[in-house]
């Protein structure tokens, strides 16, 4: 199963040791399964703004500040990635 880390406030992190007894692990994926499964079922109408604050403050700063040629050229080299992963595929007939 892969791994990803999580960045979370002094203060959360303080109360989450309070209770090792939790495993924070399960807490995050069961999380993270109901946010797509509402989002693939067409019931997560968050606007930007809201999820922006959601990932907190530095996050939203970082995303405000970047130019749009950044990202402009990240989403280039993404969608041409999955171009070359989707045209090596074979298909059978």
């Amino acid at each position: 199963m892969p791994n990803i880390t999580l960045s979370v406030p002094p203060d959360v992190y303080k109360k989450m040791k309070e209770h090792s007894e939790i495993r924070w692990s399960e807490v995050a994926r069961k999380a993270i399964v109901g946010y797509l499964e509402r989002l693939e079922k067409g019931n997560l109408e968050l606007p930007a703004k809201d999820i922006l604050k959601m990932l907190g403050k530095d996050f939203e700063k970082k995303v405000t500040e970047t130019p749009l040629e950044t990202y402009e050229r990240f989403h280039k080299k993404a969608r041409e990635a999955e171009w070359t992963r989707t045209r090596s595929f074979t298909t059978r007939t």
